[in-house]
């Protein structure tokens, strides 16, 4: 049993009405031996198992962050940037770097981000330019419609006006969010068309634009913003120190997902 299958002992079920006997001799795990195990697994690795509980959205992330920051303070003696901050703005940084890392960990294929273009709203604002129509007299008289000599729209007056209007988001089509699926779909693979062509078969590469993971991941761009909005760092020593330290905090998450998965195949095998 692996930390994936989880999932659907934490969801509700409806009740299945039977007249037949329950199997005895059955060597299937029983709801109280996966709750006996899952409780094992959150003594020996609460970390990794929190993480996972937070990332399937079955509990909150509090927890979870809580034990990340410790383990943010912990890596953060190996690098200077961040060590040798004052007390606070060093405890401001490793919460701004602990939300990155817990968002850039529970990315998926199937996982959506806000758009940036519209803020999540749909809508962006543009400007158009539209004809409308005064009538500086007053509306024509009703015996105008029936007269040769003149007409209506001698009482009309057409202007120009630039206007602020709403349109739909081109990037999100509208939806105010946009997919963190890479363009192979989340597959982790695409068409290698140069091999396909030569060998006269189709050929599969990883991707490689993702790595073969299947989504895009977080830009350290995006980070650096966050962390420069409590402090000032400069550009060059940020991405030679601070980007390390961010991704080892990401591998931090996946280690100990990966600790819990093992731990729990081994206490219901």
């Amino acid at each position: 049993m692996n930390l994936e299958s989880i999932a659907k002992y934490f969801a509700p079920k409806s009740p299945m009405l039977s007249d037949s006997p329950r199997a005895t001799a059955s060597d299937g795990l029983t709801g109280t031996d996966i709750m006996a195990a899952l409780g094992l697994v959150n003594a020996k690795c609460g970390f990794g198992f929190d993480l996972y509980l937070a990332k399937i959205g079955v509990s909150t992330p509090d927890r979870a962050m809580e034990l990340l920051y410790e383990s943010a303070e912990r890596l953060s003696i190996r690098f200077n940037i961040v060590s040798e901050l004052s007390q606070d703005v060093r405890k401001r940084v490793l919460e701004v770097l602990c939300a990155f890392a817990y968002q850039d960990y529970t990315r998926s294929a199937a996982s959506v981000r806000k758009c940036s273009c519209c803020d999540g709203t749909g809508f962006t604002e543009a400007q158009v330019f539209t004809n409308k129509c005064s009538y500086p007299w007053g509306k024509p008289p009703y015996w105008a419609k029936m007269s040769r000599a003149v007409r209506p729209s001698h009482w009309e007056c057409w202007s120009e006006a630039r206007e602020v209007v709403k349109v739909k988001c081109s990037t999100c089509n509208g939806k105010g969010v946009i997919s963190n699926s890479c363009r192979c779909n989340g597959k982790g693979k695409v068409l290698d068309k140069e091999t396909s062509e030569r060998l006269g078969i189709p050929v599969m590469k990883v991707c490689d634009r993702c790595s073969g993971k299947g989504y895009s991941r977080m830009k350290f761009s995006t980070v650096l913003e966050g962390v420069r909005a409590v402090t000032d760092i400069k550009k060059t020593v940020a991405y030679e120190q601070l980007q390390l330290f961010f991704e080892e905090l990401v591998s931090e998450c996946h280690k100990q997902e990966s600790y819990a998965d093992v731990i729990l195949s081994r206490v219901t095998k």
